[in-house]
């Protein structure tokens, strides 16, 4: 004898199962770890489109005091797009870590909540196919996440 199921108990079944994956999607997806990676992915696919007064805006207060918005810019295409002979490159976010407490540099202020990460940039250009490795912050700074780079040492 078959157990008698009606349409209603499938249906409540599969709406509640529905739910229930929504649910532990958007809490995995609003993790502090995935926002931090999510702003380095969008940081590097600024830059891989040549976008840097969008990546610049992705920047942290305390990196934009080191240059100018048009600096920035300026320095960016320069460098990375005309002395490297590329018009875009691929790259690889690695996994990504907390930290407790980080400073950019010494005499900054020391952020607490930083995420790390390793990002590898890969050029292929006239000067031969190479790899850009950078280590990669990410901190919340007035409910946006932000990025930041190591100049220690």
């Amino acid at each position: 004898m078959k157990p008698n199921r009606s349409p209603k108990m499938i249906f409540l079944f599969l709406a509640l199962t529905l739910i229930m994956a929504i649910g532990v999607t958007v809490f995995f997806m609003t993790r502090p770890v995935h926002r931090a990676e999510n702003v380095v992915e969008r940081f590097y696919l600024h830059e891989q489109q040549g976008e840097f007064s969008d990546s610049w805006e992705l920047l942290h207060s305390q990196m934009k005091e080191k240059f100018t918005k048009g600096h920035y810019i300026q320095d960016r295409a320069h460098v990375f797009m005309n002395h490297f002979g590329v018009d875009t490159f691929e790259f690889s976010i690695g996994n990504v870590s907390k930290l407790d407490q980080w400073t950019m540099e010494k005499g900054a202020k020391s952020l607490e909540g930083v995420y790390h990460t390793k990002v590898v940039q890969t050029y292929k250009g006239k000067y031969g196919h190479f790899q850009l490795h950078q280590d990669v912050y990410v901190t919340e700074e007035k409910g946006e996440w932000r990025i930041l780079w190591d100049y220690n040492k």
